[in-house]
């Protein structure tokens, strides 16, 4: 590349002399430059005239295309100068859903402040899906979570802890333990739970299940807009992440669990493993981090 420079700036000046001024290299340096790249092509590119040189047919070939070269190398240059600044560039953040309710949000808007030239995308889904999104390269970072008896692939992925995330209880305003802040298992024997399948999916609520509670599940409703509003209508109770308090409409009550009750599941930010990170990457990892700790 630094000869075809060479050559070009031979062919604008005419001069081997005010080429070697302009980019500061001897005459003889130059001229060993152009003979290198006319011994590698089999052809005479310039002709030696007794005051500066001319191109040839052959020069003026190559040209154009050596043009076409260089200009493509500065504006690859450009972009990977906008990349390493973050003045380009995009990341795609995949989420769990109620990561999407005020953890991921929160970091992307702080991202975007700063960053403005990134562009930003964001897929919802669930871990397992996330997961393979990302080690198939269709995302570069995902928010996802494990419970405790499901530990993620620390081989495959390299998991960012954000924090640990316990579920609470949302009753209907007129329950009789609505007034309370905190509630024991136990408690709740009597209630329908409200859950999102018919064999209740929340494998993180099974694994940390006191001894011989089992939860009666009457309702099915997939959707969190249903399972809360029908919790709001008095038709049974339901288990709510913490990170989706924003969703939870008013006409109800959210309880905390008893510490020897509640379950909890840790949440990451997840990259491949052993993959180089690009700066926006590693840069949303921080605003993620620092949404995290506010919560």
């Amino acid at each position: 590349m630094q000869a075809l420079e060479v050559f070009r700036t031979v062919a604008r000046h005419g001069s081997i002399t005010a080429a070697a001024r302009e980019l500061r290299y001897t005459q003889s340096a130059i001229s060993r430059q152009i003979a290198a790249i006319e011994a590698d092509l089999g052809v005479v590119l310039f002709d030696r005239l007794p005051r500066g040189v001319a191109l040839t047919q052959e020069g003026r070939c190559l040209l154009p295309h050596v043009d076409a070269m260089l200009d493509r190398l500065t504006t690859a240059e450009r972009e990977l100068d906008a990349l390493r600044g973050l003045g380009g560039g995009r990341v795609r953040v995949g989420a769990f859903p109620t990561a999407v309710a005020a953890l991921v949000p929160r970091a992307l808007a702080a991202f975007r402040a700063r960053h403005p030239e990134v562009t930003l995308s964001l897929v919802e889904g669930l871990t397992p899906v996330l997961l393979e999104r990302l080690h198939v390269g269709d995302a570069d970072l995902a928010v996802v979570s494990a419970s405790p008896d499901r530990p993620l692939d620390g081989s495959r992925f390299a998991l960012h802890h954000l924090l640990d995330e316990a579920l609470l209880v949302a009753v209907p305003r007129d329950h009789p333990l609505a007034g309370r802040t905190t509630v024991r298992l136990a408690e709740l024997a009597e209630d329908s739970f409200i859950t999102g399948s018919a064999d209740d999916e929340d494998r993180l609520m099974r694994a940390t299940m006191p001894t011989g509670f089992q939860p009666r599940t009457d309702i099915v409703a997939a959707d969190w807009t249903g399972k809360l509003g029908c919790v709001a209508a008095g038709l049974g109770v339901a288990f709510v992440p913490a990170l989706a308090i924003r969703a939870a409409p008013a006409d109800l009550a959210l309880l905390r669990l008893h510490p020897d009750d509640a379950p909890v599941r840790r949440v990451y930010a997840a990259t491949v493993a052993g993959r180089t990170r690009p700066p926006a990457v590693s840069r949303m990892l921080a605003e993620l981090s620092a949404a995290a700790a506010e919560l």
